[in-house]
């Protein structure tokens, strides 16, 4: 047995969060009966139902994309604009594991592994994300001094991180600063600049755990090896 959000997230349906969700909008239906109660718990034999199409569990598959930028981290946008989905050719009903901003672009995971997007999207994973931002402005070592130690975000400090200022274009008045991060908050790397007096221009994610964009162009995917999925999984124990 094995509670419905966790089923529902295992057969592609959606993260288990967002699993959760359409749990509580009475959405899930077991057995023909409608369940709003997360703590509710399924097995193989019961039928499952999501908005009256029934789901069932897939070969899980993982895919690593190079977002481009104005691309939507979700399955489906109301504007109409591109998603991440758009750009991957998969029968399997994949999401993204944790999102980028629509003009951030860089490193992003798919899968329809739901308990290693739960486990990797935890704020206890710490996985280390590394992102390369243009930045309006001359960073100095002081300010990366203070981002390292942490700045406070909507009355939380923000834990430790690794900055290295990579270039500054003192011409053009802008500095290109590498910045590694373990937490996901809402634009968290944008706002950390922010709090500094330095807005970000340009941002992408070149690595997320230890894998990177190598031999990648934008908008183009892979698929994970055995060996790489293996290696996320003992990255979160």
């Amino acid at each position: 047995m094995e509670r419905l959000q966790k089923y529902l997230s295992e057969c592609g349906v959606a993260s288990r969060r967002k699993s959760e969700e359409l749990i509580l909008q009475g959405k899930v239906k077991v057995n023909n009966e409608i369940i709003t109660n997360l703590g509710y718990k399924v097995n193989d034999t019961d039928d499952v139902y999501v908005d009256n199409i029934k789901v069932f569990k897939e070969e899980n598959v993982y895919y690593l994309l190079y977002k481009p930028e104005k691309t939507i981290c979700s399955l489906h946008d109301e504007k109409g604009r591109k998603t991440v989905i758009d750009l991957i050719d998969t029968k399997e009903k994949i999401f993204p594991v944790g999102r980028l901003d629509y003009d951030t672009s860089g490193l992003l995971l798919l899968t329809n592994d739901g308990n290693l997007t739960n486990k990797l999207t935890h704020p206890k994973g710490n996985i280390e994300k590394t992102y390369y931002a243009k930045v309006d402005g001359i960073v100095t070592i002081k300010e990366i001094n203070i981002l390292e130690n942490g700045v406070i975000l909507d009355g939380v400090k923000t834990k430790k991180a690794k900055v290295k200022i990579k270039k500054i274009d003192k011409k053009n008045n802008k500095s290109y600063v590498e910045i590694t991060i373990t937490e996901g908050r809402n634009h968290q790397v944008k706002n950390m600049f922010l709090s500094i007096n330095h807005k970000v221009l340009k941002l992408k994610r070149i690595k997320y755990a230890f894998l990177t964009l190598e031999n990648m162009s934008v908008g183009e995917y892979r698929k994970l090896n055995i060996k790489e999925v293996k290696k996320l999984y003992s990255c979160v124990k």
